[in-house]
């Protein structure tokens, strides 16, 4: 097979840039992981796919957001599963928001890659509920 014709390729290396980036909490840091194009996908949001991030501007200004109401925010990554172009992360995030949210969550980011940026990034994390229920 020629080089042409391989697909990007993610290696954890450019997964731990990644990770580093956002347990930096510097919204600049890790909006320079994104393309200009790129959308993120949130957990939380008014929408089945979660909140849409949509641009480099756009998810900065978000995580800048996010980390002035949870300033200790941070990410344990458990491993990364890495596919050609795409990349999934593992990971509990922790923290405690302004109003007083404890964050303890497992969940996991499905990413997919152009040229080392992030070109779409989806989060997904686990509810915690105290109720007997599936």
């Amino acid at each position: 097979m020629s080089e042409t014709s391989t697909k990007p390729h993610v290696d954890e290396k450019l997964m731990r840039e990644v990770s580093a980036a956002f347990n930096s909490r510097d919204a600049n840091r890790i909006a320079e992981c994104f393309a200009d194009d790129a959308v993120f996908y949130l957990a939380r949001g008014p929408e089945p796919t979660g909140r849409p991030l949509r641009g480099k501007e756009v998810i900065r200004k978000a995580m800048a957001d996010r980390f002035a109401v949870i300033p200790d925010m941070r990410w344990e990554h458990k491993k990364y599963v890495l596919a050609g172009d795409h990349a999934i992360s593992v990971w509990t995030v922790k923290g405690k928001s302004a109003d007083g949210e404890e964050l303890n969550y497992q969940g996991c980011d499905i990413y997919r890659f152009r040229d080392g940026k992030i070109v779409e990034k989806d989060t997904y994390w686990k509810i915690v509920e105290h109720k007997d229920r599936l």
